[in-house]
C-alpha cells in the first residue's frame, strides 16, 4: 500500500488509522506547497489534486471518509468497524461521515464567519455540530461505547484540528477528555511522530 500524503494536512486521519491497523505501508510524501499535486500522474490518482490517497494494489481511493472506511473494511482483523449486518455500523458510518459532511462545512462557517440560515446548510450550524460531538461522547469512551473504531479517528482528528491546531472550538470537558484519550493511544503518537518529521 501507499499513502500519498502531506504533513499538517488531512493526511493524518490516515497515518493515524494505518498505524492502528499496523499494516506495512509506504509513504509518498507530496510537498503540496510547491505544487506537484498538479503533476498529471498525480491528478490521475485525484483529480482534485488533493491529499491523502491510498493506492492499494489496483485500488486507488481518494477523500478521507472514503480511504478510512475502505481500510477498515480491507483489514477487519484490526476490528475498527462493525462487520456488515452488525446493527452498530449504523452509528459508525454516521460518525465516519458526519466529519465530512458536518464538521468541515461547520468549520468554513466559522473561519469565514459565513452567516446562513440553519435550514440551508446541510451542517445546521457551528455550535449545533459541536454541541452534538459533545453529547456524543460524553457518555462513553468512544463514539461506540467502549469500542475504538475507524469513526473515532476521523472525530479525533477532527477535534484536534479545532480544539488544539486551530483553537476554534472552544474547550469542554467531555471533548477535551476525548481528545486525551485520542492522544493517548500509541497509534496517534506515531502517527503525529511521522507527521511532525514529515
Amino acid at each position: 500500500m501507499q499513502l500519498y500524503w502531506a504533513p499538517k494536512t488531512r493526511s493524518i486521519r490516515i497515518l493515524w488509522l494505518l498505524e492502528e491497523i499496523g499494516r506495512p505501508y509506504e509513504r509518498v510524501t507530496l510537498d503540496i506547497r510547491n505544487g506537484p499535486q498538479t503533476d498529471p500522474d498525480f491528478l490521475r490518482l485525484n483529480p482534485m489534486g488533493k491529499v491523502p490517497v491510498l493506492v492499494d494494489g489496483e485500488a486507488v481511493v481518494s477523500e478521507s471518509g472514503a480511504i478510512v472506511a475502505y481500510l477498515a473494511d480491507r483489514f477487519p482483523e484490526a476490528r475498527l468497524a462493525p462487520p456488515l449486518g452488525d446493527p452498530r455500523r449504523g452509528q459508525y458510518l454516521k460518525w465516519l461521515f458526519f466529519s465530512g459532511n458536518c464538521i468541515e462545512g461547520a468549520f468554513a462557517e466559522k473561519f469565514g464567519n459565513l452567516k446562513l440560515p440553519e435550514s440551508a446548510a446541510g451542517w445546521g450550524s457551528f455550535e449545533r455540530v459541536v454541541d452534538v460531538l459533545e453529547r456524543a461522547v460524553a457518555d462513553g469512551s468512544w463514539l461506540q461505547g467502549e469500542t475504538f473504531t475507524a469513526a473515532d479517528v476521523m472525530i479525533g482528528a477532527d477535534l484536534h484540528f479545532g480544539m488544539v491546531a486551530f483553537r476554534i472550538i472552544e474547550p469542554r470537558p467531555a471533548l477535551t477528555a476525548y481528545v486525551e484519550r485520542c492522544q493517548a493511544r500509541p497509534a496517534w503518537t506515531r502517527a503525529m511522530a511521522i507527521d511532525e518529521a514529515g
